[in-house]
């Protein structure tokens, strides 16, 4: 696997255009915060399917339900104009270890999809007849990122992290660790890939490098980023050739201030700004 250029980068976040259009060539990123006014949470309810309400009703917290609730909610809206579809409508299957498609969607321009939230945020990429995979953490301080590193990074790649001077640590560990999730969600393997068993670089010096999977390391591109301080972000993409565009979710306060019935809400915030071809 290969990085894209400008890897670890703080990536150009822009309001959508009116016509969105999402080409072969492409993978679009969003981002957005989970965070959301009470109309909208409910508007999002309303379009989820039964099995993702029972999902969300697991949470032990209100708020983790929320940002579950919002995160599905948005994959919804955002799907349901990249194919021309009510959100509402559309349907899910899963593969043999959990990765999502849409129901109706094949062929070579069928749109794939993956996402990831974390603490509230949300990050979610699209693309047409390439796989993809996205992760995003927040580098929490309180973590014992040896421990985990020696649990689940390979002997090598636990070596070269103790060997990092303490204040990189931190920075390296969740490199590694959301290009390793990444790379195993793009590639749809979920726990069945084992994490100690894909050799991530760790220094700055390695950007150019992947997991070390040689017989796989032409197909996939990996992109490094930083989504917000404090966070740590990689995007896997099989294939080379494609361009990025990285998109916020229009979460102003005037896209649904004067909202009164939260349907009409979602389809006004959405309809608005998202309308793609």
């Amino acid at each position: 696997m290969k990085s894209a250029p400008n890897a670890a980068a703080s990536l150009p976040w822009r309001d959508p255009p009116e016509g969105l259009t999402l080409g072969r060539d492409e993978v679009h990123v969003w981002q957005a915060s989970l965070n959301l006014p009470p109309a909208l949470m409910e508007a999002f309810r309303q379009i989820l399917a039964a099995d993702e309400l029972a999902r969300a009703a697991r949470f032990v917290f209100e708020r983790d339900r929320g940002h579950f609730i919002a995160a599905r909610g948005m994959l919804r809206t955002l799907l349901g104009r990249y194919v021309n579809r009510e959100p509402a409508t559309l349907s899910f299957h899963y593969g043999a270890n959990g990765k999502p498609a849409l129901v109706g969607e094949g062929g070579e321009a069928a749109i794939r999809f993956n996402l990831s939230h974390s603490h509230g945020a949300g990050l979610y990429a699209f693309s047409r007849g390439r796989e993809v995979g996205i992760d995003l953490e927040r580098m929490r301080a309180d973590l014992a990122i040896m421990e985990i590193a020696r649990r689940f990074f390979s002997p090598a790649e636990a070596a070269m992290l103790s060997a990092l001077p303490i204040e990189a640590q931190r920075q390296a560990f969740f490199r590694c660790w959301t290009g390793k999730e990444a790379y195993v969600k793009a590639r749809g393997h979920g726990l069945s890939l084992p994490l100690d068993q894909l050799d991530m670089p760790l220094g700055p010096e390695e950007q150019g490098a992947g997991p070390g999977e040689p017989s796989e390391a032409s197909r996939w591109t990996l992109q490094e980023f930083t989504p917000a301080p404090g966070y740590a972000a990689a995007l896997a993409v099989e294939g080379r050739g494609w361009r990025l565009a990285c998109w916020r979710w229009p979460d102003r306060p005037d896209h649904h201030s004067d909202c009164r019935d939260s349907l009409l809400c979602l389809t006004h915030f959405s309809a608005s700004r998202l309308t793609a071809r």
